[in-house]
């Protein structure tokens, strides 16, 4: 196990109908008027942001209005919100949404103390040093970003989706109802829980050997998400199958399934080969759903680099699916480790398959010609070589994009 340091600030309010709580929760934390962000309309359709208005306004915590976060939120909407919050003059955000409604109440969090623009953040020409308080009633669970230290945007002007990092900006208090997600499509549930076991599995495929406590938290989230996501897209309103996935997907992404696993002690572990690859899909198709793209680079990824640390992904197969090497005489061990190994990546596929995640980029319409725009902005995000579990050249990332058609 290597040194770490592990952070977890926020106040988890975690149960059935604590969404009625907000503005008691609100007001004992601090918050005298709050920007409050909310995306493109589901909240308001099913009643949800009536309901927090109503609690703020019970408690006496005021609030302004920043609505229309688009998933996969962009700099522009971010800039105007900051605009916003300045002119009335919050001293919060509260963010009733998923983990895009989140990441852009985030990064107008950390851009209203700043005199130059929020881009500079993510462009890495700034560090962040101050930020608003920040509170979160969560109603997507996929993203964890209701207690990480993660803030994702995209500059369309760009073809850019960047992310920052910081302890500065984890959310204060987080409310999680699960009952707020008995009415989720299926498919942003099932694009949900495909992100949750992507956030696992890139600090567990971190270059670092096992770390036993901390390898058992990780696969115990996938196989809890291996078995409860099928109850919950068949019965939409399990509560329990519905907080099991909200609860993992916190932990999923909150950084306790990589103590011990970073090379720096104060650094998230792993080198996010797959969001990386991922994220340029979204950045240059804002459409592609996030955990519907990583269905289809992750066991990319996987197949490409395995060999890298046979014992790594030996482990994983074991842990998740029950999958170990049978070594016979007409099957060498070589052979039997690349048997076991394909056949826990191709579970793992197989289950992203089962609850409706796509197989392919071309079930996005994606075609061979869309792969050098995305090389080339994937090239200014990470540079070369680039991941942790090995190390990866761009033409690295083209092969990866190709096996994935």
């Amino acid at each position: 196990m290597n040194d770490f340091t592990y952070c977890s600030p926020t106040k988890f309010v975690f149960g059935c109908n604590v969404v009625d709580r907000t503005g008691e929760e609100m007001a004992a934390a601090g918050f005298g008027k709050v920007l409050l962000v909310y995306g493109q309309g589901s909240v308001v359709r099913n009643g949800v942001l009536d309901r927090v208005k109503a609690s703020l306004d019970a408690a006496g915590v005021r609030y302004a209005e920043a609505g229309g976060a688009r998933p996969n939120p962009e700099v522009n909407w971010v800039r105007d919100a900051i605009a916003i919050a300045r002119e009335e003059q919050v001293d919060g955000m509260l963010a009733v949404g998923g983990g895009s409604v989140i990441d852009a109440a985030k990064a107008t969090a950390f851009g209203v103390p700043y005199d130059g623009d929020v881009w500079d953040f993510f462009a890495k020409k700034q560090p962040i040093t101050a930020c608003l308080p920040i509170a979160v009633v969560l109603t997507i669970p996929a993203a964890g970003s209701e207690g990480s230290a993660s803030c994702v945007i995209s500059c369309d002007a760009e073809n850019r989706k960047l992310g920052a990092s910081g302890d500065i900006f984890r959310p204060k208090l987080a409310i999680m109802d699960p009952t707020l997600t008995f009415t989720l499509p299926a498919y942003q549930t099932a694009a949900g829980v495909t992100d949750m076991i992507a956030h696992v599995c890139e600090r567990y495929f971190s270059g670092v050997g096992a770390v036993p406590v901390t390898d058992n938290i990780a696969t115990g989230l996938v196989n809890a998400l291996i078995d409860v996501a099928p109850r919950a897209l068949e019965h939409p309103d399990d509560y329990d199958a519905r907080a099991t996935i909200m609860w993992a997907g916190t932990l999923a992404h909150n950084d306790i399934a990589g103590c011990g696993r970073s090379f720096v002690p104060t650094a998230r572990a792993g080198g996010w080969e797959s969001h990386a690859i991922q994220h340029e899909m979204s950045a240059h198709h804002p459409e592609i759903a996030h955990g519907a793209g990583l269905a289809v680079i992750m066991p990319a990824w996987m197949r490409y680099v395995w060999k890298s640390d046979p014992q790594r992904f030996l482990d994983f197969a074991d842990e998740v699916f029950g999958i170990e090497p049978v070594e016979e005489e007409y099957c060498p061990r070589d052979e039997a480790i690349e048997d076991a190994v394909t056949a826990a990546i191709d579970e793992l596929q197989a289950f992203f398959r089962s609850i409706g995640m796509p197989a392919t980029l071309g079930d996005f319409g994606l075609t061979p010609d869309d792969i050098d725009p995305m090389i080339e902005t994937l090239r200014m995000s990470k540079g070369e070589p680039f991941g942790a579990f090995q190390k990866l050249t761009m033409e690295d990332a083209r092969a990866i994009y190709m096996s994935a058609f």
